[in-house]
C-alpha cells in the first residue's frame, strides 16, 4: 500500500514538474517514462544478442557431492537450479517473479533442504525461506517485514544463524533459528552485527561488527555462557575481511589491514591471543577464505590490481602456492566438496560471463560445469579492457598521484567518443569483468568506455580508501577532471564527445562532474544517484544511516551539514545545461526515489532536456530483464542523440 500511494503521488506530481519545458509522460507496465522517445526497432534488433547473454554462479554442494546448486536466469530473474554433472542440464528449482539468492544446503544428510533469501520489488527487505527438495515445498521463516540475511548453518544442520532488523528496524541483531523458523535473539548490541561462522563443536559463533569500510571488529560469542570476547583487541582502527574458525577450534583465519595498507591473511591463536601474518609478501587485499572439511587445506583469493588470484595453503605449515591454471579474471564462490578433493569456484573474465568450474586439487586441473550463453556472439571479438594510470592533481611523497582505470577501446580507427563509467560505493572498485553493454558500445557504436577507480575506491590500500571522506568529497570529482584532461591528450579519443554515467554514489559523481566540467561533457546518465547528501542521509533506510555518515559526514553537525549542502548537486543544478538521463527504482532503500525526483525538477528549471525512467517494481538498480532491457535501449538512444551526433 505504501508503494502504491508513493507511485500515485509521483504520477500527480508530474503535472507540476519543470515549468520551463513540456514533459512527455507515459507508462509501460511498471515503467514510468518521461521525455524518452519511442525506441527504434533497429536498436532493439541490434542489441538483442548482447541482451541475451546469461551467467551462472555457484551456491552450494548437494549431499554426497552429487551435484550443485547454482543461480542463473532463464526468464525475468535469477533463480536456483540444480546441475548434476559437468555440462549437465540446469534443472530449475525455484520459480518466483523476484530474484532468489544465497542458497545454502543443510549439512544434515537426512534433510534434503536448502535456505534462500528473497525480497519484493527491490526493496531489500530480504526474507529467509526453506525449500524441501523432496516435495518442492517452500516456507517463509522470517517475519515478512524486516531486513534479514547472513544465513549460516551450524555443523550439525539443526540450526542456523542470521541477522535481522525486526527488533527496531535499524540495528542488525543476531538470531538463531531452527528449520521451522522458531528463532531466538542472542545478541542486540546496536549497530551492524553478522555471524560469519560456527565453531566446529557448534558451541561458539564468530561474529563481526561493521563500523565502516575502514573499521570493523571480530568477536567470539559463547552460546553457553553468553559471553562476547573480542578477537585481537587493539587501540588501532582496523578493517577486517573474511574469517573462519580453524577446524580444530583452536584458532581463527582472517584477513585484516592492521599495521599495513592491505588486508593480509592471518592466523589468530585463541589460547595465546597471538596472531601470525601468513601472506607477508603479498601486497594486495586477501578477499575470500575457505577451509576444507578436514581443515588441512585453505583456499584464498587476492585482489591484485582488480584481478583475482587463487592460492592454496597447507594449514600445517602455512605454506601456500598460487594456482596458475585459472583464467585471468574474477573469482568467487569458493567451496570445497565434502571429500576435500575438489574446489568449486565461479569465474568471470572480460570475454566470458560468470560460470561454475571445479578445480581438481590432485593436479590443479580445471573442469567447467556450466556453459552460459553469449547470445550467439563470437567471443573472440570481445574486447579485453586495458589497465592504465593517469596523473591527478595532488602528489604522494613528491611524485604525482596516479589514478588506476580500465579502458574498453574499440578496434576501429579513432578518434572515439568516450563514456566515463564511474562506480558506486564509493568504497567499491571497477574491475575487468564481462559486461555485454560495454562490449556493445565498443564494438557496435565505436565508443571507448573508461572505468576509473578514483580516490575512495577499495583495492588500493586503506590510505587511498580514506582520501574522499567527509570534507575531501570533491577531491574524487577532481580526479574525473584530470581524466578528462588525459582524454584530451589521446589522439585516438575525441575530447569533444565525452559522456559520464554511474550508479548510486557513481550517480552523484555524474551530477558533480556535469556541474564542474559542464563545458567539456556532452551528456550524462545518473542511475539511482545521490542528488543531495543531507536529504539522502535523512531518508535512506535506518539500518544504513550510521554506516553512511562515517563515509560522507554527519549531517547533524552544523558545519558538516553546511558543507554537504554546498557541494550537493541540487544546490548547483543551475550549472547543468547538458542533457541528463535519470534512472531510478521506486522501492530503492539505499538512495530513495526522491533523490531522483528533486534533481529532475531542478535541472528542468534550466530548460535542459531531461529524460526520466522510474521502475515501480525495482529498487537500487534494475534486476528484472524486461526493465533492464528498456533502460539499456533508452541509454543507447540517449547516447546516439547527444553523444554520437
Amino acid at each position: 500500500m505504501k508503494n502504491l500511494i508513493s507511485a500515485l503521488l509521483i504520477v500527480l506530481s508530474f503535472s507540476f514538474i519543470g515549468l520551463s519545458q513540456e514533459v512527455q509522460r507515459k507508462e509501460l507496465g511498471n515503467l514510468v517514462i518521461e521525455n524518452i522517445p519511442e525506441i527504434p526497432q533497429r536498436i532493439k534488433d541490434r542489441m538483442f544478442q548482447y541482451q541475451s547473454t546469461r551467467a551462472a554462479s555457484f551456491q552450494d554442494w548437494l549431499h554426497n557431492d552429487k551435484g550443485i546448486l547454482i543461480s542463473t536466469r532463464f526468464g525475468e530473474t535469477n533463480q536456483i537450479h540444480i546441475v548434476e554433472k559437468p555440462g549437465g542440464a540446469r534443472k530449475q528449482i525455484t520459480f518466483f517473479n523476484e530474484p532468489v539468492s544465497g542458497a545454502t544446503f543443510c549439512p544434515d544428510k537426512n534433510k534434503n533442504i536448502f535456505l534462500f533469501t528473497k525480497d519484493i520489488g527491490g526493496g531489500e527487505f530480504y526474507q529467509i525461506y526453506s525449500f524441501d527438495l523432496n516435495n518442492g515445498n517452500f516456507k517463509l521463516l522470517t517475519d515478512g517485514k524486516s531486513s534479514n540475511g547472513g544465513v549460516n548453518w551450524n555443523n550439525k544442520g539443526d540450526k542456523f544463524s542470521y541477522f535481522s532488523t525486526k527488533r527496531n528496524g535499524k540495528d542488525w541483531d543476531i538470531y538463531i533459528s531452527d528449520i521451522d523458523g522458531n528463532s531466538e535473539m542472542i545478541l542486540s548490541e546496536g549497530g551492524a552485527w553478522t555471524a560469519v561462522d560456527w565453531s566446529p563443536d557448534d558451541k561458539k559463533l564468530l561474529i563481526r561488527k561493521s563500523i565502516s569500510a575502514n573499521e570493523s571488529y571480530y568477536y567470539v560469542y559463547d552460546l553457553t555462557s553468553k559471553k562476547l570476547t573480542q578477537i585481537n583487541p587493539s587501540n588501532d582502527k582496523i578493517s577486517y575481511g573474511s574469517a573462519v574458525f580453524s577446524k580444530d577450534g583452536k584458532g581463527i583465519f582472517y584477513s585484516s589491514d592492521q599495521n599495513n595498507e592491505f588486508k593480509k591473511l592471518r592466523y589468530y591463536d585463541l589460547s595465546t591471543g597471538k596472531e601470525k601474518i601468513l601472506t607477508e609478501k603479498i601486497d594486495w587485499d586477501v578477499e575470500s577464505i575457505q577451509l576444507n572439511k578436514k581443515g588441512d587445506k585453505l583456499a584464498f583469493t587476492v585482489n591484485e590490481n582488480g584481478l583475482s588470484k587463487l592460492y592454496l595453503m597447507n594449514t600445517k605449515d602455512f605454506s601456500y602456492k598460487q594456482v596458475k591454471s585459472i583464467p585471468t579474471g574474477l573469482i568467487g564462490g569458493l567451496s570445497f566438496n565434502s571429500k576435500g578433493d575438489k574446489l568449486a569456484l565461479t569465474i568471470n573474465t572480460p570475454t566470458s560471463p560468470s560460470d561454475v568450474f571445479m578445480l581438481d586439487l590432485k593436479n590443479n586441473s580445471l573442469e567447467q560445469w556450466t556453459f552460459s550463453e553469449v547470445g550467439g556472439l563470437n567471443q573472440d571479438n570481445f574486447i579485453v579492457p586495458e589497465l592504465f594510470h593517469y596523473e591527478t592533481f595532488d602528489s604522494v611523497n613528491g611524485k604525482p598521484r596516479m589514478i588506476p582505470a580500465f579502458i574498453y577501446k574499440p578496434k576501429t580507427k579513432g578518434p572515439h567518443p568516450v563514456v566515463i563509467d564511474i562506480h558506486g560505493g564509493p568504497e567499491a572498485q571497477a574491475r575487468p569483468s564481462f559486461n555485454p553493454i560495454n562490449q556493445y558500445y565498443a564494438l557496435e557504436l565505436g565508443i571507448a568506455v573508461i572505468e576509473p577507480n578514483v580516490r575512495g575506491s577499495s583495492g588500493y590500500g586503506k590510505t587511498y580508501l580514506e582520501l574522499d571522506n567527509w570534507y575531501n568529497r570533491e577531491n574524487s570529482v577532481k580526479d574525473i577532471g584530470k581524466l578528462i584532461e588525459w582524454i584530451e591528450k589521446q589522439p585516438d579519443l575525441d575530447p569533444k564527445r565525452i559522456a559520464v554515467t554511474g550508479g548510486s554514489y557513481g550517480g552523484y559523481m555524474v551530477l558533480a562532474s556535469m556541474i564542474h566540467f559542464n563545458d567539456k561533457i556532452r551528456c550524462g546518465v545518473d542511475i539511482v544517484g545521490i542528488s543531495n547528501f543531507v536529504t539522502f542521509l535523512n531518508n535512506t533506510q535506518d539500518y544504513r544511516r550510521d554506516l553512511r555518515r562515517v563515509e560522507y559526514g554527519d549531517e547533524r553537525i552544523p558545519e558538516m551539514k553546511e558543507f554537504l549542502l554546498k557541494i550537493s548537486p541540487t544546490t548547483n543544478a543551475h550549472k547543468i545545461t547538458k542533457p541528463l538521463f535519470v534512472v531510478q527504482g521506486l522501492n530503492d532503500p539505499r538512495v530513495p526515489y526522491t533523490e531522483a525526483e528533486q534533481i529532475v525538477q531542478a535541472v528542468r528549471k534550466n530548460g535542459t532536456e531531461v529524460w526520466y525512467l522510474l521502475a515501480k517494481d525495482e529498487g537500487h538498480g534494475f534486476r528484472k530483464k524486461s526493465n533492464r532491457d528498456f533502460y539499456i535501449w533508452s541509454e543507447v538512444l540517449f547516447f546516439e542523440k547527444f553523444l554520437l551526433n
